[in-house]
């Protein structure tokens, strides 16, 4: 039985199933990637392959109510979301179509000891492996695409197992665009398939977005064989809220922070941390307006996902946490819900909670909500809300974070680098950054 299939997250009944790949179907897109690489990727242009890049782009937006069905049918995303999904990879797509050639410029190094000139030239780095998570399936894979496509890097992809409709779609895309055969493979391979990708000397990186221990996993493979990597992990992103003139709107963008695709988005708002003077008057709101979310509310991703979240928050309410619910589950149809009362000794206090479940705290003081914000494994995002810029400013240095945003929710772009610390990974993606991770940056020295 295949582990790639279309399954309805409201039912778990199985859609469509697709056959994983074979060990020869693994052969065969090594040496298509490598044969790419040593052909396409020293023979062509970064204009003209940021042209494939921009008809990819292209094709996103023509291919649109497609794409959407897809992903509706595969992860229960809404409509309105799916549409939205599409519409940001046209963007990430356009901007390194626009940008390719002046990121991917040589470097002069000035200030030489003696006559002659130095350059960093920055040219591709290899073929690479990609393996995607099942959130956001059109978005994850432009973020990594993109940018390598753009700078010459072959990629073998490894979408998620429930994604596999989306992924026959997206090389579909690639195909149509133009790029040759090993530019972009999609591969329904198994883990140990991708083991052995990882391993081979064929292949120069490996970039996954996806759980802590997958990233775990895939970092001690690709160590043991010097390969660069990239992770963009979990995260427990804190939204802090110490200060604010209309405490209404507060509440709209801490609930839109927490129920970005239906809470299971790793740099959504999980943890709130309010301040004592606003606590009282902010938890009854907030609280009103999650619950209210019930009514038009999609299912999680899977039953399975459902079921996980179900015993985590049960487990946070036998530790002691205060449960302020919407409903009862049904299938994969997770109810809001929002807990008090988290001490540091409840089991979940440094724990994720991937849907549509905010955890809320209390805090005296400034460093109080810092170190609460910061006492977590993870390391990706987090939001501050105050009406102090200067407190604003202060925040912003001492969280332990890859991103901070102020006074604001859905502020992410094309240019804006995305990544974390800790246990969210390490290496960026988007803007200038993103295009730096699998770049060979070679530096040529010339005498006088």
């Amino acid at each position: 039985m295949s582990t790639y299939a279309v399954i309805d997250p409201a039912t778990g009944e199985e859609i469509k199933s697709y056959p994983e790949a074979t060990d020869a179907d693994v052969e065969r897109a090594l040496a298509a990637a490598a044969q790419a690489y040593a052909t396409w990727s020293r023979s062509t242009t970064v204009a003209e392959r940021a042209a494939l890049v921009r008809r990819a782009g292209e094709l996103h937006t023509e291919r649109r109510e497609e794409l959407a069905d897809i992903i509706g049918r595969e992860m229960g995303k809404p409509r309105d979301a799916s549409l939205g999904e599409v519409d940001v990879c046209r963007d990430i797509y356009d901007y390194y179509a626009d940008h390719g050639e002046e990121l991917l410029a040589d470097q002069p190094v000035p200030h030489l000891a003696g006559a002659g000139s130095a350059v960093i030239r920055r040219s591709s780095f290899g073929v690479l492996l990609g393996i995607m998570p099942w959130n956001y399936p059109y978005y994850q894979v432009a973020r990594f695409a993109a940018p390598n496509l753009v700078t010459g890097n072959p990629i073998l992809l490894k979408h998620a197992p429930q994604c596999p409709e989306s992924a026959a779609a997206l090389q579909q895309i690639f195909t149509d665009a133009g790029f040759p055969e090993g530019a972009y493979i999609n591969l329904y391979a198994t883990n140990d398939q991708a083991a052995t990708i990882i391993a081979d000397p064929r292949v120069a990186g490996v970039s996954l977005t996806g759980s802590a221990r997958a990233g775990a996993a895939v970092a001690e493979l690709a160590g043991r064989h010097l390969k660069k990597v990239v992770l963009e992990l979990g995260g427990s992103d804190p939204f802090i809220l110490l200060g604010t003139d209309d405490l209404d709107a507060a509440v709209d963008a801490a609930v839109e922070a927490r129920m970005e695709n239906t809470g299971q988005a790793c740099n959504a708002a999980k943890r709130f941390i309010v301040a004592e003077d606003l606590y009282d008057a902010f938890v009854p709101k907030f609280t009103e307006r999650m619950l209210a979310k019930n009514a038009d509310l999609a299912p999680l991703s899977s039953v399975r996902a459902a079921e996980t979240l179900e015993a985590q928050v049960d487990r946070a309410v036998a530790g002691g946490a205060e449960l302020t619910s919407a409903g009862e589950r049904s299938g994969g149809h997770f109810p809001p819900a929002v807990l008090t009362g988290i001490t540091p000794q409840n089991p979940v206090f440094h724990e994720e909670f991937f849907g549509p479940v905010a955890m809320v705290f209390k805090a005296g003081s400034e460093d109080e909500a810092v170190a609460l914000a910061n006492d977590t494994p993870f390391g990706l995002g987090s939001y501050v809300f105050t009406d102090n810029d200067e407190q604003a400013a202060r925040i912003a240095d001492k969280l332990e974070v890859g991103m901070v945003f102020v006074n604001g929710v859905g502020l992410e772009g094309a240019e804006l680098p995305f990544g974390g610390v800790k246990a969210s990974g390490f290496g960026r993606e988007l803007g200038t950054l993103g295009i730096e991770e699998f770049v060979n940056k070679k530096m040529i020295r010339t005498a006088g």
